[in-house]
């Protein structure tokens, strides 16, 4: 399995289990981010930790999932990024669109905190 997901109370965690992302594994990706989007799930937290690489098709799985949580009034971070991973989303100038920190329990404090301020926004 390239890409584990646990679903937790406010969002939904997709592990990478892959070493590249590329085109060989990037529809994979974006199908498991259609489906959790989908069936419900606004927030999500993508965890590259095991990933050293990632091209173009990986990047743009990636903007996928942001999309698709941004469009369900959301939130998609990236977190546990590589060097050679992170190097590839500034040159992309990606770093400025996405939400990306260091490890996954920030992901899910930054989730959380986006959750509670528009949980009061709607009130």
């Amino acid at each position: 399995m390239n890409f584990e997901v646990k679903n937790e109370e406010k969002h939904a965690m997709v592990q990478s289990h892959v070493e590249k992302l590329d085109s060989m594994n990037a529809p994979d990706l974006k199908s498991e981010l259609v489906m959790l989007n989908k069936n419900g799930v606004r927030n999500i937290v993508l965890n590259l930790e095991k990933t050293r690489y990632c091209d173009s098709s990986g990047l743009s799985a990636i903007l996928v999932g942001n999309r698709l949580c941004k469009n369900a009034s959301g939130t998609f971070v990236v977190t546990g990024l590589q060097s050679t991973v992170q190097k590839m989303i500034s040159i992309s100038q990606l770093d400025s669109v996405l939400n990306i920190t260091p490890t996954q329990s920030e992901a899910v404090d930054l989730i959380m905190m986006e959750e509670v301020e528009r949980e009061l926004g709607d009130e």
